[in-house]
């Protein structure tokens, strides 16, 4: 006679860790870079929109910004129910003002994010708390893009010292830390309360904390400030971390 088979043990289910979901554009390439700043048990959900065949330009911003794309991203990484979700690009965050940037996150939250923040959301609240009302802006980017950059800042209140720009319309990912290191010694410095460092394609990890010191001011990074704005949402920055945010991890 066979013996009935043993029955199964019912299923136990954890609790999900703290989770950030990453909205990202379709060439973002620099998903290490986040895990960089991700402390345990943080997890990272990352998903991107549709490619685009259009240059880094003021146009490709405003189609980075497609508010069903986005939206169409956050229901798709909200499976993993994060607590909070980042879109995390520069460009479109900024280009179509402070309006535009409430926006894509009544999008984002209307399509199941707990918590939603953009890239340029984050680099306001990131300012704020460091009291720096005075900038220096250097990007990646052509001067037109850059401009509307400083045309949010403005709109948020903020002044700028001086911007600085490489006029690269693809590749940024791939630029070397000597190239970063020099966009940020070249701008304008008078005045200044902190250097922003825009694009989240662009690799800054490893260059911050020099740049800090040589340059004596907070040096922030498009990816730095989105990091931040998320683990600060969860309660999840780490012990020790000083106002300059990462500045001495």
């Amino acid at each position: 006679m066979t013996a009935a088979p043993a029955a199964a043990p019912a299923p136990r289910l954890e609790a999900p860790p703290p989770g950030i979901g990453v909205v990202a554009p379709y060439d973002l390439a620099l998903d290490r870079e986040l895990w960089r700043w991700t402390p345990e048990p943080v997890s990272l959900y990352m998903t991107r929109t549709p490619a685009l065949e259009v240059a880094v330009s003021v146009e490709l911003a405003h189609r980075l910004g497609d508010l069903d794309a986005i939206a169409s991203a956050c229901r798709a990484v909200s499976v993993a129910e994060p607590g909070v979700t980042a879109y995390l690009c520069t460009s479109a965050s900024f280009v179509s003002g402070l309006d535009g940037e409430a926006r894509l996150r009544a999008a984002m939250e209307a399509a199941g994010a707990s918590h939603a923040l953009t890239t340029s959301g984050a680099l306001l609240a990131a300012l704020e708390a460091l009291g720096a009302a005075r900038v220096a802006v250097g990007t990646p980017y052509d001067a037109a893009l850059t401009e509307h950059l400083v045309a949010f800042l403005g709109e948020a209140g903020l002044a700028t010292s001086g911007t600085g720009h490489l006029g690269m319309g693809a590749d940024i990912w791939r630029l070397s830390a000597g190239t970063v290191r020099e966009l940020a010694r070249s701008l304008p410095l008078d005045g200044a309360d902190a250097v922003f460092l825009a694009c989240t394609n662009l690799p800054t990890y490893d260059v911050l904390p020099a740049l800090e010191a040589e340059l004596g001011l907070p040096v922030l990074s498009a990816n730095l400030v989105t990091m931040w704005a998320a683990l600060r949402s969860l309660g999840m920055l780490p012990e020790g971390r000083p106002e300059r945010l990462f500045a001495a991890r």
